[in-house]
């Protein structure tokens, strides 16, 4: 693989790693599964759209519909956010999705028709309206098999992603950094769901999580991206072993720089991916308070990139990509 700058340290360890070296080589098959949470659930389903020739599979936590927002904030803030009167226009929504299917800047229908995806959402969220995730899964149901799609949605939990841990805070509550003690393991459910088998997770993680140079690894991070994203490589993938890549994407506030290691080491796909073979991209945003207007380090689902967020020529969209073709290399 190409010469970049990172450095590991074990995953165990509380401090993040610094960019130093060179990337490992490894044996990545071709398509990817996703999970995000929040604007990274919007993100997920907008890369999954996007290039659903290359994923298996997607899991969405606390989030609505794919292109909710319409390239509009006020529209984001009405109708995708918090409030119990949100009704996105799905049938405009839908018609954009068509159009852009149809002109070749989302993937086909073909392309999508035999992934999975995994739906989540807690009842208790006051961050995302939860009726939301209905419409969502109404949307995903015009594109796949309705086995292929699993929506749990009567959990009392709040904005959070949801661990089996025990040493986190309460469930209910929304607060940095977003995981929360709730005897519920969403990493092991969202991965079952969406690989064929999944072996026990260990009990601890084994692996290595290396500091990646996103900038250097992809050409369009540079404007929207930090410099710093995440790679946890198990011992077995670094020996060789033919492994997959999962995409993590974080949520607002959520960002390495914001809750250090929390999301990157947390949420318990660390665990699985060491008895999987496994691989985890945990890519990263950076906060901005002009040009673009994202302070609070979300991923974009609202168009503050530009009007091509939600399709190929999304610059967010094209780093991730470009960031999983480098790894694929």
């Amino acid at each position: 693989m190409r010469p970049s700058m990172l450095v590991c340290l074990s995953a165990t360890m509380l401090s993040l790693p610094v960019y130093t070296a060179e990337l490992p080589s490894l044996e990545l098959q071709a398509n990817i599964t996703l999970s995000g949470l929040s604007s990274g659930a919007y993100m997920a389903a907008q890369y999954h759209l996007a290039f659903a020739e290359h994923v298996d599979g997607v899991a969405l936590l606390a989030a609505g519909p794919v292109y909710c927002a319409q390239n509009s904030l006020g529209l984001a803030l009405e109708h995708c956010f918090n409030k119990v009167t949100s009704a996105p226009d799905m049938a405009n929504i839908n018609q954009y999705i068509k159009t852009q299917q149809n002109s070749g800047m989302l993937a086909s229908l073909d392309a999508l028709a035999d992934d999975k995806v995994w739906i989540f959402h807690g009842t208790k969220d006051n961050t995302v309206y939860p009726g939301l995730a209905v419409t969502l899964h109404q949307q995903y149901q015009q594109w796949l098999k309705p086995t292929n799609i699993a929506l749990i949605n009567y959990k009392a939990f709040g904005h959070t992603f949801p661990t089996d841990r025990t040493d986190l805070g309460n469930c209910e509550v929304s607060a940095a950094p977003f995981l929360a003690s709730c005897d519920y393991d969403a990493a092991g459910e969202l991965l079952r769901h969406l690989l064929a088998a999944l072996h026990p997770k260990s009990s601890v993680p084994s692996g290595t999580l290396l500091a990646i140079d996103q900038h250097k690894l992809a050409a369009a991070a540079t404007e929207t991206l930090a410099q710093t994203g995440y790679l946890y490589v198990p011992q077995s993938c670094a020996e060789g072993q033919s492994c997959r890549l999962h995409v993590s994407f974080h949520g607002c506030k959520q960002n390495a720089a914001s809750i250090g290691d929390a999301f990157v080491t947390g949420t318990g796909l660390n665990n699985y991916a060491d008895t999987n073979r496994l691989v985890v991209l945990y890519p990263q945003t950076t906060a901005s308070n002009i040009n673009p207007f994202n302070p609070n380090a979300c991923w974009d689902w609202w168009g503050y990139t530009g009007a091509d967020y939600a399709n190929k020529a999304g610059l967010q969209l094209q780093a991730v990509h470009q960031l999983v073709q480098a790894l694929q290399r």
